[in-house]
């Protein structure tokens, strides 16, 4: 379980260091760092779609799942759960003297918190992790998590540290999950399952830099459909 424990560590490092360097960190900085992060993501899930083995299987998983979360509105239904969270700590603050800045604190950190615990590169990672054994996903987000915690910890201080503890509940449990898939699994399904994460983590790495606002948390259920579907193309078509 090298990444879940390499990733909380860079969130609260980054942290510590974000709020102890402060407004020290100049305003371009932080606009510019997100871009690389989005095109490193972008980088990293080209690389895991040369993996794939089948195709077809890949894309049918693909509009199946976005399909899947399209109807049930996943990403919707998150928006709506931060928006939920944010107004019942505002309504427990009700009875303290509240600000401007108090709220705006609340606003963020909970966005963060989903940020970091619920993305798709963190689940997909810890995943495959998992099946794999190979950490190198969750390594290359922990870099991307250290600057981008620093970035946040600079305007939200060392509770930012903090969201490293339901960041590695999450992951181990995705990682123990899917370990238990390892016996089921061939190497032809590992191959489409890393290529379908490779087009998801593609996906969000446009979204962090702007380029275009994929809904990822409703593809997100691709990650369940690609090894059947795998197993089935393969069955079939060899």
């Amino acid at each position: 379980m090298l990444g879940p424990l390499v990733n909380s560590s860079a969130l609260v490092i980054g942290g510590i260091f974000g709020a102890a360097l402060g407004p020290r960190i100049p305003k371009r900085v932080r606009e510019a760092m997100p871009l690389t992060c989005g095109i490193i993501s972008a980088g990293i899930g080209t690389a895991l779609m040369d993996k794939v083995h089948a195709i077809p299987a890949v894309a049918l998983a693909l509009l199946v799942g976005a399909l899947i979360g399209e109807l049930l509105f996943l990403e919707r239904g998150l928006e709506l759960a931060i928006d939920w969270a944010q107004k019942r700590v505002e309504r427990i603050r009700s009875s303290e003297p509240s600000s401007p800045r108090v709220q705006g604190f609340v606003v963020k950190y909970v966005t963060i918190l989903v940020l970091f615990c619920a993305s798709g590169m963190g689940i997909f990672g810890a995943t495959h992790e998992g099946m794999t054994g190979e950490a190198n996903i969750l390594i290359a987000k922990s870099m991307l998590d250290l600057f981008t915690a620093m970035i946040f910890a600079a305007d939200l201080g060392y509770a930012v540290a903090l969201i490293a503890v339901p960041q590695i509940l999450v992951q181990s449990l995705l990682y123990f999950s899917a370990h238990l898939l390892i016996p089921l699994a061939t190497a032809a399904m590992l191959a489409d399952f890393s290529a379908c994460g490779g087009i998801i983590m593609l996906a969000t790495g446009l979204r962090i830099c702007g380029i275009k606002i994929f809904p990822i948390v409703n593809m997100l259920p691709a990650l369940l459909l690609i090894m059947p579907c795998s197993a089935l193309w393969t069955r079939i078509f060899g």
